[in-house]
C-alpha cells in the first residue's frame, strides 16, 4: 500500500514534510517513523523530507513494512462485509471478543482477521463493539488508515438497532448525560454529570413489542459520541435498558446478551475520498424478536 503525488506549481519551494502533511495529513509522529525507515521517496529516491520540491516531483509514501503485536493468527470464520486496500469491515458474532485479553488470549476476532489478511501487520480496530454486541467492526490494514479514520471520526454515522424494556413516552430524543468509569469497578460505566466525559445519543422508536409479557420497544440508535458501553448505560438511565444485559439491567430468557446490534456505518472513505456504507444483518436471536 501506498501513497503518491504528483507536486504541482503551488507546491515549489516547499519541503517534502510539509507537501506531505498538506496532501496526506501524515502526522509528525507517523512522518518521522517512515523517515527512519527510508519509507518515504521522492522520484525514486529516497527523501530527505525537509528539502524543497520542485514542480512535477513525485513523492510516494510507502506502508509495506512489518509490524508485532503479539497477536496469534487462527483461523475461524469471518463475515466480510466490505474491503479495500486500506480497511476491512467484519460482521462480529455475538459472544467474540474483538481483541485478545488476559481473559480471551486467542479465538478472538482480531485473530481470525491476522489469519485473513496473512502478513505481518499489527491489527487495528477502529471501532470496537462489547463481547455480547454484534454487528460492524473495521479494521484498519495500516498505521495511516488508523490515524485518517480517527480524524475523520465525528463524521462518521454509526447507527446501532437494540431492543430495549419498556415504552417511551417521547418516540425520539436526545441523551446528553456525561458517562464515566463507576467507582471500584474496572467494567461498569454510569452517568456523571460532575466528572464524567462528554457522551450524546440520538434514538428513535422503530416499534413497540411483547416479550415474556413485558412491553418492549425497537429503537434506531445514532451515536455522536463512543464512550464505552454508551448505549447500554444510557438506556438504562432513561429507565429503559436493553433486553438482556445483565450488567446494566437483567438477565433475560429469550435471548443470553443485550439485544443490540452495530446496524450500518457511513463515512467518506479518508483516503479513496468516496462515500462508503457499511450494513451488517441481524443474527437471528435479534432477527426473531423484531418480527
Amino acid at each position: 500500500m501506498e501513497l503518491s503525488y504528483f507536486c504541482g506549481e503551488n507546491d515549489v519551494n516547499k519541503t517534502i514534510k510539509t507537501v506531505l502533511k498538506e496532501q496526506f495529513k501524515l502526522s509528525t509522529r507517523l512522518l518521522n517513523k517512515l523517515k527512519m525507515m527510508q519509507k518515504i521517496s521522492i522520484n525514486q529516491d529516497i527523501a530527505m523530507v525537509n528539502n524543497a520540491v520542485k514542480e512535477g516531483d513525485r513523492i510516494v509514501v510507502s506502508f509495506d513494512y512489518d509490524e508485532e503485536d503479539g497477536v496469534i493468527p487462527q483461523d475461524g470464520k469471518i463475515d466480510i462485509l466490505y474491503e479495500d486496500d486500506w480497511y476491512l469491515a467484519v460482521s462480529k458474532k455475538a459472544h467474540l471478543c474483538v481483541h485478545p485479553s488476559s481473559f480471551h488470549p486467542d479465538n478472538t476476532l482480531a485473530n481470525y482477521v491476522k489469519y485473513y489478511l496473512n502478513n505481518r501487520k499489527k491489527i487495528r480496530p477502529v471501532n470496537r463493539l462489547d463481547n455480547g454486541t454484534s454487528g460492524i467492526c473495521v479494521f484498519a490494514k495500516n498505521e495511516y488508515a488508523q490515524e485518517m479514520f480517527n480524524y475523520y471520526r465525528d463524521e462518521i454515522v454509526k447507527e446501532y438497532l437494540a431492543i430495549v424494556e419498556g415504552v417511551f413516552e417521547e418516540k425520539e430524543g436526545v441523551i446528553n448525560a456525561p458517562i464515566s468509569r463507576k467507582e471500584n469497578s474496572i467494567i461498569e460505566r454510569h452517568v456523571d454529570i460532575e466528572n464524567g466525559q462528554r457522551a450524546i445519543t440520538h434514538y428513535k422508536v422503530e416499534k413497540e413489542i411483547m416479550i415474556e409479557e413485558k412491553r418492549c420497544s425497537i429503537i434506531k440508535v445514532w451515536l455522536e459520541t463512543g464512550r464505552t458501553h454508551q448505549i447500554r448505560v444510557h438506556m438504562a438511565h432513561l429507565g429503559h435498558p436493553i433486553l438482556g444485559d445483565s450488567l446494566y439491567g437483567e438477565k433475560s430468557q429469550v435471548i443470553d446478551r443485550q439485544a443490540l446490534h452495530a446496524l450500518k456505518l457511513s463515512f467518506l472513505h479518508p483516503i479513496l475520498k468516496q462515500k462508503i456504507t457499511i450494513e451488517s444483518p441481524l443474527e437471528n436471536d435479534i432477527l426473531l424478536l423484531t418480527n
